[in-house]
């Protein structure tokens, strides 16, 4: 039967078109020509999505099989991925969303079809409130990983689409979503090499999560535009002529620096826009052979630094050692025209290719010049694979622990025997020690550094050779979870404790189950319930293991008694402490009893909130509510240092909160003034804070050193207006450089 009519229950011919039109785009996104053979798989999977999604619509409004289609083009034009990736995308949510079965998967298209997007489905049915639906859904997503990637690069996929889709949204939906992204999703597509994604998906996040700044970033790049363009063709003009005298064949181009990437830097440095100079980096990609990378890479680099003077703390060689992610460049920052610094980035043609599209595109690089596909097996994924061995984990810790395996910065410390490990930053001997095997880290007593014996929580520096020095009698402890920084030694630490914990909570099963013997009772789950809830405690081992160390004496339990057949307890019971998941379960009831959102100072709420030290949100600010136990609700802003840790992991305790209007209340809140100290400055900044803005001032604190100042004052204001107009005027004052808000 012909597409279009499958297409016939489509009300618009327009949308007709486009469905169709779309999966055109979609076979023609292929870089090579499929085989009829993948051609009908590929038709099979969207005719079923096609039908299964029947009738179903996008918050947008628009057919819901447009979503499924076009995570399937960014899988196999944006990431690289073949024909079954495609077909998964394709089916990705027919399992959860429909009637679909893994079984019907299963008979149409095989087992890793059915593999795939059994992993890309998202768990179904309720979840205990203390632990996060995304984090359990990652647990999931990343068991996959010991049979295929492609799992979490469709995933990858399907989120960018959802992303670039988000307007249509709900303002609270945005903002989760776009934490969770931002939480997760983007380190996650960085430390797979993804690096045109990850940065979209930040600039997306910020768009929806700081939406001020986005605008204005945004705007003053456009505004700047036509002079960086300029700038840019003015460097590149002796680069090129340089590189033609060289015979190097290569591409040179500027390319500008992500919208979020230049707010980081304006946030760790406290810098204006206009200060911010490196809004661009250069790059030259260089068409050569395999054999001849590196020293095309180093010809050209040596072409770049005989025009421009190089930065000599800038140079970044991840040729001679890519990145853990296959990343590999050479970087440098040199001097441009105008005293500008510019950021060069020199690479060949392969080497961007897997830059862009990450593992996807070094596979196909495999494929095709050694036919196996897949050859390079990542170290990281073989240590999240070790992880995903210790089940019992908590979600949460999990997901942190997953989230230490995706900071981009690393190190490369050597064996005795001179191999070469790359860990993150600030890691320990001991995470090296579990690094290289979990029975080394467990019975690591020091380390010799560079030949200097260490302790274990020695942190280790780029280049250092590295001894392990174990003994038998060594056991892990608790304190070694305080400076392990990877995630492979916190879950090998923990679950190393949790095993000694139970062997010892053994023995305290024991003693009850002959105390409840003389009683003529069972260890029956009923009797255990009676005892946790007596002695307070939530788990059994926790209650067993303090019955073996002593820390509940034997006699404690003589309060058991056999009444009438049924085992009892005094009457003066100690009430039952129910488990945080109950509590956090009755906040959200009590708080969210008769309110959909929180409207703060209308005089009329009975909510109890407060506002979180941590941000000191002020009227005006983007905010939102966060249910705590016992604390009422926390009202913070949307730019809240923990905002984006809050969204993703505990997104069913966010409130919509919203400011009235008239209020006279005073807010306190901190400026951040930096700039050229002189006579009397003291004396102007109080003029205009408290003189002309009549502003009151809890606290001021300047200090200066070598003829700059920075001060710190604590202000009382009434809105965000009243903030912006006073930090207005003190940047007016001559010789001050920047005025910043901060959080306490």
């Amino acid at each position: 039967m012909p597409i279009t009519d499958k297409l016939l229950g489509f009300n618009e011919e327009v949308e007709r078109k486009e469905i169709l039109n779309q999966y055109r785009y979609l076979l023609r996104s292929f870089p090579k020509p499929l085989t009829k053979s993948e051609k009908k798989q590929i038709r099979m999977a969207f005719e079923m999505s096609l039908e299964a999604h029947q009738g179903m619509r996008r918050k947008s409004g628009e057919p819901y099989i447009l979503h499924p289609l076009e995570v399937a083009r960014i899988s196999v034009k944006e990431i690289n991925l073949g024909p079954t990736a495609v077909i998964c995308a394709l089916l990705h949510d027919v399992v959860e969303d429909t009637e679909v079965t893994l079984e019907d998967l299963k008979r149409e298209f095989g087992n890793n079809v059915m593999r795939i997007v059994d992993g890309l489905t998202k768990i179904s049915g309720v979840f205990d409130v203390n632990t996060s639906a995304q984090a359990e859904n990652f647990r999931k997503i990343l068991l996959t990983l010991a049979d295929d990637v492609q799992v979490i690069l469709i995933k990858i996929a399907d989120r960018l689409h959802n992303m670039r889709t988000l307007n249509s949204m709900p303002k609270n939906k945005q903002q989760k979503i776009s934490s969770e992204t931002l939480y997760i999703y983007a380190p996650l597509a960085h430390r797979l090499g993804l690096y045109a994604i990850k940065s979209e998906m930040e600039d997306l996040s910020m768009k929806y999560l700081e939406s001020e700044t986005y605008k204005m970033i945004a705007k003053k790049l456009e505004q700047k535009k036509r002079e960086r363009q300029k700038y840019i063709s003015d460097f590149i003009k002796p680069v090129k002529v340089a590189m033609e005298g060289e015979g190097i064949t290569c591409k040179v181009y500027g390319r500008p620096k992500s919208i979020f990437s230049i707010w980081h830097k304006m946030k760790n440095k406290g810098v204006e826009f206009e200060e911010v100079y490196d809004l661009f980096a250069i790059r030259i990609i260089i068409d050569t052979s395999l054999e001849n990378e590196k020293s095309e890479c180093w010809r050209a680099y040596s072409a770049i630094t005989d025009i421009y003077t190089p930065n000599p703390n800038r140079l970044r060689d991840w040729i001679s050692t890519p990145k853990a992610n296959g990343y590999e460049s050479l970087h440098t920052t040199v001097m441009g025209p105008k005293g500008r610094w510019v950021e060069v980035q020199i690479r060949s043609k392969r080497m961007d290719e897997i830059a862009e599209k990450g593992y996807a595109a070094h596979w196909m690089y495999k494929e095709d010049h050694e036919g196996n596909e897949g050859a390079s097996t990542d170290v990281w994924l073989s240590k999240i694979r070790e992880m995903l061995n210790n089940p019992e984990s908590n979600a949460l810790d999990f997901l942190d622990d997953f989230k230490l395996n995706l900071f981009n910065k690393e190190m490369y410390i050597f064996t005795p025997k001179g191999d070469l490990k790359v860990l993150p930053r600030n890691s320990t001997a001991l995470d090296f020690a579990f690094d290289i095997h979990t029975d080394i880290g467990s019975k690591c007593i020091g380390a010799k550094v560079n030949h200097k014996l260490v302790p274990l929580s020695h942190k280790l520096n780029n280049g250092d050779q590295v001894e392990i020095i174990t003994s038998n009698k060594q056991k892990p402890n608790e304190d070694w979870l305080n400076f392990v920084t990877t995630g492979k030694a916190k879950s090998k630490i923990r679950a190393t404790l949790r095993e000694e914990k139970r062997k010892v909570s053994q023995a305290g099963r024991l003693i009850v189950e002959k105390k409840l013997a003389k009683l003529k009772f069972k260890l029956t789950e009923e009797n255990l319930a009676i005892l946790l809830n007596y002695f307070n405690y939530k788990t059994s081992l926790d209650f067993f293991y303090d019955i073996a160390e002593g820390k509940i004496q034997k006699k404690a339990l003589d309060i058991l008694e056999n009444k009438n057949g049924k085992l009892d307890v005094p009457s003066k019971v100690t009430p039952h402490i129910p488990e945080e998941a109950d509590e956090i379960d009755n906040a959200i009831k009590k708080q969210l009893k008769h309110n959909a959102e929180v409207v703060l100072f209308d005089g009329m709420s009975d909510i109890d909130y407060k506002m979180a030290k941590c941000c000191t949100p002020i009227p005006g600010d983007d905010v939102f509510g966060f249910i705590t136990i016992g604390d009422g609700i926390k009202i913070h802003r949307a730019n809240c240092p923990n905002a984006v840790q809050m969204m993703s992991n505990y997104s069913y305790r966010i409130v919509k909160t919203r400011w009235v209007q008239g209020h006279e209340i005073a807010f306190l809140t901190g400026l951040k003034i930096k700039g050229i100290d002189d006579m009397g400055l003291v004396n102007k900044l109080t003029n205009i804070i408290s003189g002309e803005h009549e502003v009151n001032i809890r606290s001021i604190s300047i200090e200066s050193n070598d003829g700059v100042f920075e001060g710190m004052i604590m202000i009382f204001v009434n809105d965000t207006k009243q903030l912006k107009r006073l930090m207005k005027k003190l940047k007016s004052i001559n010789g001050v450089l920047s005025v910043t808000r901060f959080e306490n």
